[in-house]
């Protein structure tokens, strides 16, 4: 613990730098003490010799010209009375700062142009320079190294490996984000082990054309400046396991983020049907969990985009997590979508995420830990890239009611072109404008009468469910884990949603509605929206129906 003083000096009035450097100091467990505004040297340099503190902060924010008398006067006073020992502060705008610079018992100067991370980061004793051990290279590490302050994450990928490769370089460079997920395209997460069944005229869509071994390699080693940001990408569709071993051995493989139910004939993303798809991913779970790589199972997502109803999307996060458990899973990230579907109320999407984490963090114990990574939704964002701009400081200011490890910044430009490295690194900017403005006395949304009454809602309906799902297996020894009933349960409409319609290896009956800001559950024979317990007494009695007539 060291002793903090600080005062703004001179006739500066503007305390607020100040004063929020020292409540930072302050949570990280030193004794802070602030003078005031308009602090006069002689003032300054008596309660630093009656208080003894280890260090000394000073903000001035008025006119270059007027704080040079102010620091020579600073120095005259240290060479005076030898404080050579105490580690001087200094703020100010970017002029002011470039002054102070001229003063070499300055140990650190900020400018205004710093994040929160890096005021932490020097205030916990970290060395800021370029050299990579400042910077984490295990993503637990990274969210320890930070938190509250959450680790933030973007997508990136190009038609082009070469504008890739330059784009990660200039990102690293921008030292804005922690984890940058590459983006491979289609051709590359299917059939980069088999490249004779690649169709070359779709190279370069949805992300960038990775083709050798050597291509990973090249991405990780643009990575290597700035902050060293961590490297993941998704998951492939075929081969899964040894994809997954590449991604380990050449771009260190941040986390793992496999779909429970996904990736296959469902999506049309691959080739496997759905109990093959469960099965191999419950074993690449395992893969990574015996190799201590932290694991998202991004799974609840798919059902809200294809407008599945909140109760869905509450109960295939908890399976997700408790298959993650299941498979050994130490270190599991749970991903929070929000604004799915778009139409959604914020109340209500609040409400649906603090469902499933009451149900995905009840599996917390020493072998099992839940970090929570948020994002906005994709189809959320508005094609006018100004508009898309509030909605991605909406979605995020929402989203910071929930104490996020990590915030998946999704850029502002989705919705009309994929992010170049420039959209990227505004996009991460927006999003620490947002997290400085909220870390530190937001107001408690999570509190909201209405949120609560839905969250304990959405907690009743997914249990229900749930059991539902136990009470129909009974012959499985844990049918929330077993891969031929999860299969199954798709397959019977027990899970299901309306944009699987007239996909043959899904039931694809399911009617929903958004009423009042909650994606509900409607029947069509009702004619109105139905609880879980009716919404699954009338799929029963359907099939009953149709086996009797059978």
């Amino acid at each position: 613990m060291k002793k903090f003083l600080g005062a703004a000096i001179g006739n500066c009035v503007h305390v607020g730098g100040v004063v929020n450097f020292l409540r930072l100091a302050e949570e990280e467990g030193n004794d802070v003490e602030f003078l005031g505004a308009a602090v006069s040297i002689e003032k300054l340099i008596d309660n630093i010799i009656y208080k003894k503190p280890d260090v000394v902060t000073i903000g001035f924010r008025l006119t270059p010209g007027s704080v040079v008398p102010l620091l020579n006067e600073l120095k005259e006073f240290i060479d005076k009375k030898k404080l050579y020992h105490i580690e001087w502060i200094f703020g100010g705008t970017k002029p002011v700062a470039e002054i102070a610079k001229e003063y070499k018992f300055f140990s650190k100067i900020f400018d205004g142009t710093e994040d929160l991370d890096d005021v932490i980061n020097y205030l916990r004793g970290k060395n800021l320079k370029e050299v990579a051990i400042n910077y984490p290279q295990n993503i637990i590490e990274r969210i320890n190294s930070k938190y509250p302050y959450p680790v933030i994450r973007h997508h990136f990928g190009l038609p082009s490996l070469k504008e890739t490769y330059e784009g990660i370089k200039k990102i690293a460079q921008a030292k804005v984000l922690d984890v940058i997920s590459i983006g491979p395209d289609q051709n590359a997460q299917e059939n980069f082990f088999t490249p004779e069944n690649m169709n070359h005229d779709l190279d370069g869509a949805g992300g960038v054309p990775l083709r050798k071994v050597e291509d990973f390699e090249k991405l990780y080693e643009a990575s290597r400046r700035g902050n060293y940001p961590l490297l993941r990408c998704y998951s492939g569709t075929a081969e899964i396991f040894r994809f997954a071993e590449l991604l380990k051995n050449t771009i260190n493989n941040a986390w793992c983020a496999v779909p429970l139910c996904w990736y296959n004939v469902l999506d049309k993303r691959g080739p496997r049907d759905v109990l093959t798809s469960i099965t191999e991913g419950q074993k690449l779970m395992k893969w990574h969990a015996q190799r201590n790589i932290p694991v998202e199972v991004n799974e609840a997502h798919h059902w809200s985009l294809r407008d599945a109803h909140d109760t869905i999307g509450v109960v295939m996060a908890f399976l997700a997590a408790y298959n993650a458990k299941k498979m050994g899973v130490k270190h599991y990230i749970a991903q929070y979508m929000f604004n799915v579907p778009p139409a959604i109320y914020h109340r209500m999407d609040l409400a649906k995420m603090l469902a499933k984490i009451q149900l995905i963090e009840s599996l917390e114990d020493e072998n099992f830990k839940t970090y929570r990574q948020v994002r906005a939704g994709l189809a959320s964002l508005s094609a006018d890239l100004d508009v898309a701009k509030g909605q991605l400081s909406a979605s995020t200011y929402l989203a910071m009611s929930i104490k996020p490890h990590i915030i998946h910044v999704v850029g502002f430009s989705e919705a009309d072109h994929a992010a170049k490295p420039e959209d990227v690194i505004e996009s991460c900017k927006i999003v620490r404008g947002v997290i400085r403005s909220t870390l530190h006395g937001m107001v408690d949304m999570t509190q909201d009468k209405a949120v609560q009454d839905r969250k304990n809602e959405l907690v009743e309906e997914a249990k229900i469910l749930l059991n539902t799902i136990k009470s129909l297996y009974p012959e499985s020894k844990d049918p929330w884990s077993d891969p031929s009933v999860l299969a199954d349960i798709i397959k019977r409409g027990i899970i299901d949603a309306p944009h699987l319609r007239g996909n043959k290896h899904a039931n694809g009956t399911l009617e929903t509605r958004i009423v009042d800001g909650k994606c509900m559950a409607y029947s069509k024979k009702l004619g109105r929206v139905v609880s879980e317990r009716e919404r699954l007494i009338e799929l029963l009695n359907m099939e009953t129906d149709k086996s009797f007539s059978a």
